[in-house]
């Protein structure tokens, strides 16, 4: 079975979701067409916005349907991105909070996906 090397999401304005990531992840993406951006993740993973109105065939699905996890190196890095993201405007749904995974926060994109940072559990 080949990896999963691509997060799609579909989103109601590809230029909005577009600006909202490029300042999310603090870089450019790297293809953009009308009803599209991509962006290639420091991971390898590619993140691509895509117009829900001419994807096909059509999509039904809404954001916030599942998340996109982001995991960090520690509380500190998890605590700074809150930080960094309240300050930039994010929607917070879930403050930093200790988890059975980890120590966590959530945050939503303009179309309702969520954005889950997180630090996971030592054993």
């Amino acid at each position: 079975m080949p990896d999963q090397n691509f997060i799609i999401l579909y989103v109601d304005n590809p230029q909005r979701s577009a600006d909202f990531y490029a300042r999310l992840l603090k870089k450019p993406p790297i293809q953009t067409s009308p009803n599209f951006a991509l962006f290639a993740l420091d991971s390898g993973v590619m993140l691509g916005v895509w117009s829900k109105h001419v994807v096909e065939p059509a999509a039904t699905a809404a954001g916030g349907g599942g998340e996109i996890a982001f995991s960090v190196s520690s509380r500190d890095v998890v605590g700074n991105l809150f930080t960094d993201w309240t300050q930039r405007g994010l929607v917070i749904e879930q403050e930093p909070v200790d988890m059975d995974f980890g120590y966590t926060f959530l945050a939503i994109d303009p179309d309702g996906h969520r954005l889950r940072v997180f630090t996971p559990t030592t054993p």
